[in-house]
């Protein structure tokens, strides 16, 4: 704060105070909440005591793990909104006062990108900068935690993991929208919220890069989990689009685990080298196919089958794709509790008793959350 004291240094150095060092009693505004990941992120935050405001649209399944689960039930506010809409976004953003923002709202399917590139840039890109135009214009001090993809980098032909700082691209809409949204973010970092200048204006803004997140609760189309469950669920035969595909599998509570801890630091010891990406992913020298994903599904649910209808004519996606996690595990003290196949595990259990009680959605959402708390965070497991 170069030896002088800023309009806003006083605040900033009141958040390393009292219960800055966890989320007790802080409020944090989220976007997206009522989607897979939006739903397992409410219920973390509020067995962390944190008081959460959620905006989004209405769940886009049915069924849907918001509504299952009685996640509405958890909140402080639920508001359902666009995060396109600046008027309504911005009174939000300021009613909220909000200790943390964690940005979800987007299109996230891939294959849907193909479909209607228009929508998933606009909800991707202009939906990311009407969020961060809305934290500016409350002018109060937060930190920010934008959720992009691990797609959001130029793909590697040789397979190798990515590192944060490696070349953002896309050769498809949706890994495009997502390396557009790194590159406002940053735009809106450097212009409004420059690190170096913290003690001006307290706000602390990074991105967070997950791999493909799996677990109980998603319905989303075009999704190999949501899949297997429809067909396993009906007594049909798996189809299987990309059998040799390579993806960073892991369970949804690892990540969000992650974005907890960044915004714990972020809060209790405020400073710009929170400012930046990070990738939270699973070890990357475990690799599982789409087709050993597959595998492992079909033995936890109990019974099943696949076909391989792999189309050389569809929509390319990248073959292999692996993220580098040193970044996170050696400044942030994190790291995956549950390996790939854990991870896979856990998704069938959950999905084959909710089919049995679909009652029972928050019951079993609490049995993974107590899970991942006591997990000793063994990568060979």
């Amino acid at each position: 704060m170069e030896g002088r004291c800023g309009p806003l240094e006083g605040v900033v150095t009141a958040m390393v105070s009292g219960e800055g060092r966890g989320l007790a009693g802080r409020r944090v505004f989220v976007t997206g909440h009522t989607g897979f990941k939006g739903s397992w992120l409410v219920q973390m935050l509020r067995r962390r005591g944190a008081r959460v405001t959620g905006y989004s649209l209405p769940a886009a399944t049915e069924p849907s793990l918001f509504d299952a689960a009685g996640i509405a039930a958890l909140l402080d506010r639920h508001v359902e909104a666009d995060v396109r809409d600046a008027t309504r976004l911005e009174a939000e953003v300021a009613a909220a006062a909000a200790d943390v923002v964690i940005h979800l709202a987007a299109q996230p399917i891939v294959r849907r990108s193909h479909r209607d590139p228009v929508d998933t840039v606009s909800t991707n890109v202009t939906g990311t900068a009407t969020l961060l135009d809305a934290v500016r214009r409350a002018g109060r001090p937060c930190a920010v935690i934008v959720v992009t993809s691990d797609k959001c980098y130029l793909p590697h032909d040789d397979g190798r993991p990515h590192v944060e700082d490696d070349a953002l691209g896309g050769r498809d809409p949706y890994s495009a929208s997502k390396a557009a949204a790194e590159i406002v973010t940053a735009a809106f970092r450097s212009s409004y919220f420059p690190p170096e200048r913290l003690g001006d204006h307290g706000v602390q803004v990074a991105t967070v890069r997950a791999g493909n997140v799996i677990g109980g609760g998603d319905w989303a189309e075009d999704r190999i989990i949501t899949d297997l469950v429809r067909h396993l669920a009906e007594g049909r035969r798996v189809p299987v689009r990309n059998p040799a595909a390579i993806r960073p599998w892991q369970h949804v509570l690892d990540p969000l685990e992650g974005y907890v801890a960044l915004a714990g630091l972020m809060l209790s010891e405020p400073s710009g080298r929170w400012c930046r990406g990070w990738n939270f992913g699973p070890d990357p020298t475990v690799d599982i196919t789409v087709e050993e994903l597959v595998a492992i599904f079909i033995d936890a649910w109990g019974s099943g089958s696949s076909d391989d209808v792999h189309d050389p004519r569809a929509p390319i996606e990248t073959a292999t794709l692996r993220l580098a996690i040193d970044r996170a595990t050696s400044d942030l003290g994190w790291r995956p509790r549950f390996s790939p196949a854990v991870a896979i595990r856990r998704a069938a259990e959950w999905y084959r008793a909710f089919q049995r009680d679909p009652s029972a959605a928050r019951a079993l959402c609490d049995a993974d959350l107590d899970a991942h708390e006591s997990a000793p965070g063994d990568l060979a497991r």
